[in-house]
């Protein structure tokens, strides 16, 4: 699991691997220049005690000013490097992970919440970027000062750089232990700050069903308790922190304590300069900054670590509905004309088939009606049409063409859809009726709007067309909303139109107007629509009724009416409660 990681931080950096040996090179240089300088440091320091002329040391001074002033602007450089690439990967990763859920079926995300998925798009993501850009910084840092301060020091002394590194393979049993327990807190921490974000954009989103219930109190209960488990998981990760890092650094700074111990012994039995010794010091002391980040460094694996699983399981995800290998491009004019052959479906997981051996014709230009209690598979079935479910091979066409081996953007690009839940975005009216044909002209928008038969109320408000209609367009109501879905539907002027229940918060009148504009209009469209009023239902050309994934019934209102069945029913219902309104 873990090579799998590493594997996956390589492919992170493969695009930027130039930036990242730049970055390298630069902390090569830096460490070479602070190698050297103690080195001077403890020729002037010896020259010093055999002779004592300051106008000698003078040389050293500009010269160790010199060179830490370069190290000090290479070592700069180097950080901007490494952690760019960081930043880069951040970018790519975010542009990855947006492109990928983009191309995933709807069902998807009615099992992931989208609060979890904005947390790692962007919490866990960012954790990868300091994975990256710290670590690749640290642990560049740590070889370079072991593979090069090392062999100095034991040039100088063998005995006294052994006693210096003595503690360290203590340092790594100290961290080794405790890399489990930082780890699964690391991820605790994380899933209960995708509970915390969830929380917050369900309730966002459902700020007036809170308002409306009276349940601020109750939200508020809920969000601190979400947040004390965050905040115990924080604790909890930081007590651990906390409780290594000053060990690390105590282990440390005890090699330190045993160089000056030992070193002033050796002084006096004249095995070591005064020079030799100081700068034995120095190389001790940058060994201490590396081994102190060494603890930080794993903290920040742990975190990264937990972060590109919840990322990759993500990316990991294979879209269920994909194009044919061989996909073909749908051969224009687009007739419209739609049929299914034995068309099945079944839901994953589910033990009866949601759809049964459903056989049609629909002509081009035609209006087909779909009727049918709750539940009888009406959105299951127009939600077959654009491949929104994935259905199998030769089940269903349009103009003769499997729609399973049509491209998806041809095939998409040829059937406007209106869902159940007319969804807007948080923009203007204008922007939003031109969400699929963004070019389109403020003529075009209007002649779709009056077809929508919501363009008197658009040109009523005080900035007409230019209208924000907040998130979700919460500042519309719903018969609003959904007659700007289907004008941003109708502006598409697809041959195919279907309208999932979408006329539902729109009177009876609105409703059948809207219905025989589209049945009127030159450019006659092929209209599907699912509908719970009867009354508009009975203008289409025919009626499909469906019962328990099956189409039981098919006719003209006319027809269906005479006959004894599920319409008839349907319709009797109908008329009592009309009557009865």
């Amino acid at each position: 699991m873990a090579n799998s990681r590493i594997k996956k931080l390589v492919g992170y950096l493969r695009p930027h691997r130039t930036q990242v040996y730049q970055g390298i090179l630069a902390l090569l240089v830096v460490n070479g220049i602070g190698i050297y300088i103690p080195l001077l440091l403890r020729d002037g320091i010896d020259k010093l005690s055999t002779a004592l002329s300051f106008d000698s040391i003078w040389r050293f001074v500009l010269l160790i000013l010199i060179l830490s002033s370069l190290m000090w602007i290479i070592r700069m450089a180097s950080r901007i490097l490494i952690f760019g690439v960081g930043r880069k990967v951040e970018f790519d990763l975010k542009q990855k992970i947006f492109k990928h859920l983009l191309a995933l079926e709807p069902a998807y995300f009615s099992t992931n919440t989208s609060g979890d998925l904005i947390n790692r798009a962007t919490s866990d993501v960012d954790n990868v970027r300091r994975l990256l850009g710290f670590s690749i910084l640290s642990l560049a840092n740590i070889i370079f000062a072991y593979g090069m301060t090392l062999p100095v020091m034991m040039s100088i002394s063998l005995k006294l750089t052994v006693m210096a590194i003595a503690v360290y393979p203590f340092m790594l049993i100290i961290v080794q232990l405790f890399s489990e327990k930082l780890r699964n807190q690391q991820e605790e921490v994380q899933e209960e700050l995708s509970n915390l974000s969830e929380m917050i954009q369900e309730d966002m989103s459902g700020i007036s069903l809170i308002k409306i219930y009276a349940q601020e109190e109750n939200e508020r209960c809920a969000f601190r308790n979400l947040n004390q488990r965050l905040l115990a998981a924080n604790i909890n990760l930081a007590g651990t922190r906390n409780f290594l890092f000053p060990v690390i650094e105590a282990l440390a700074y005890i090699s330190l304590l045993a160089l000056l111990w030992f070193g002033s012994a050796a002084i006096a039995k004249g095995e070591i300069t005064i020079g030799g010794f100081v700068a034995l010091i120095i190389y001790a002391d940058r060994l201490v900054f590396p081994t102190a980040l060494l603890g930080f460094t794993i903290s920040t694996y742990q975190r990264g670590e937990v972060s590109i699983d919840r990322v990759e399981s993500i990316l990991m995800v294979e879209p269920k509905i994909k194009e044919a290998q061989s996909a073909i491009e749908l051969p224009l004019p687009v007739k419209g004309e739609l049929k299914a052959r034995n068309l099945t479906y079944t839901f994953p997981g589910a033990k009866t088939a949601a759809l049964q051996d459903i056989t049609f014709t629909i002509n081009p230009g035609e209006t087909v009606a779909i009727v049918g209690a709750i539940g009888s598979g009406k959105s299951t079935l127009v939600n077959t049409f654009p491949r929104l479910l994935d259905i199998g091979v030769n089940q269903l066409f349009l103009d003769e063409h499997d729609i399973t081996q049509l491209s998806l953007k041809d095939l998409r690009g040829a059937i406007a859809y209106v869902p159940q839940e007319s969804f807007l975005f948080s923009a203007s009216i204008k922007d939003n009726i031109r969400y699929g044909s963004p070019l389109s002209e403020q003529s075009e928008v209007e002649y779709v709007a009056k077809q929508a038969q919501i363009y008197l109320e658009i040109i009523n408000f005080p900035q007409q067309y230019e209208t924000i209609v907040g998130e979700r367009g919460i500042t519309l109501s719903g018969g609003q909303r959904q007659r700007t879905a289907l004008a941003r539907a109708l502006l598409m002027d697809a041959p195919v139109l279907i309208l999932d229940d979408a006329l539902s918060s729109v009177d009876n009148q609105t409703a059948t107007q809207i219905l025989e504009n589209l049945s009127t209009s030159v450019d006659r469209k092929t209209v599907i629509f699912i509908s719970h009023q009867l009354s508009a239902a009975a203008t289409a050309d025919r009626i499909f009724v469906m019962e328990a994934g099956r189409i039981v019934q098919s006719g003209t209102h006319t027809e269906l009416v005479a006959l004894p069945g599920v319409y008839s029913s349907l319709w009797s219902k109908n008329q009592m409660e009309e009557i009865l309104h």
